[in-house]
């Protein structure tokens, strides 16, 4: 089995997306606060850039790190309170 490293409170969105299998994922807000257990906080729903990547050689955020490990990037449309969560290829 692959270790994976521990992505905290994070951690069941990276196996949620990790186990499927189709290359695109659509979850709104509510979706993903459902799976998190909790509420996304207030950036997450406001700036986009709480769903950006930063640039090497910053360390990732735990939430980045959580769909980057599943080999995944992150789309957001705030309007919409969706994210989409590609497959990486």
């Amino acid at each position: 089995m692959i270790s994976v490293p521990s992505l905290g409170e994070y951690q069941q969105l990276y196996t949620y997306l990790h186990q499927r299998f189709a290359n695109r994922v659509v979850l709104t807000f509510n979706e993903i606060e459902d799976l998190l257990g909790f509420p996304l906080p207030q950036a997450a729903r406001r700036r986009s850039e709480w769903w950006s990547v930063p640039d090497e050689p910053e360390v990732p955020s735990t939430q980045s790190a959580c769909w980057r490990l599943a080999s995944r990037t992150a789309v957001v449309n705030l309007p919409a309170g969706r994210v989409t969560f590609d497959r990486v290829i």
